[in-house]
């Protein structure tokens, strides 16, 4: 459930700044600004939050999910919109707009969601009856 009231955040804060830029600066049409999002959100969730923010941190997920948004509003923008604007400068804005959003995301996703999933980790693995006593100092003596 945590998860998908992550992708959620993730999806509103994703559309809201491609829509402010592209949409509104740019005159992008809203359907697509949402096909962006939509794909750009799913990609840079499980990308860079999933599997670069738990092995690398902030930084590095937030310099990832700047390129990844800097090229996928350029491909996918490519490929989607109809009007003629200058694609470049268009996905470098709304991907410096996202690097800053994503940069209070991953600290809601570090805090939240996986912490979470340490603690539930940490109980299953390491019970506190893990450590057996035993009354024998030599371990060796009845190899002889």
């Amino acid at each position: 459930m945590e998860h998908t009231k992550a992708l959620l955040i993730k999806f509103v804060m994703c559309t809201a700044a491609v829509w402010v830029i592209l949409g509104l600066f740019y005159g992008v049409d809203f359907g697509e600004v949402l096909t962006i999002s939509i794909l750009l959100t799913i990609a840079a969730y499980i990308i860079g939050d999933l599997f670069i923010l738990p092995r690398f941190g902030n930084v590095a997920a937030t310099i990832a999910d700047f390129g990844l948004a800097y090229f996928g509003i350029w491909i996918f923008g490519s490929m989607i919109i109809n009007e003629n604007i200058s694609l470049g400068w268009a996905s470098f804005w709304t991907a410096g707009v996202i690097a800053i959003a994503e940069i209070f995301f991953h600290n809601y996703l570090a805090n939240r969601i996986f912490d979470e999933d340490k603690n539930e980790k940490h109980i299953r693995r390491n019970p506190a009856y893990a450590t057996e006593m035993a009354e024998e100092t030599d371990i060796h003596k009845d190899d002889k």
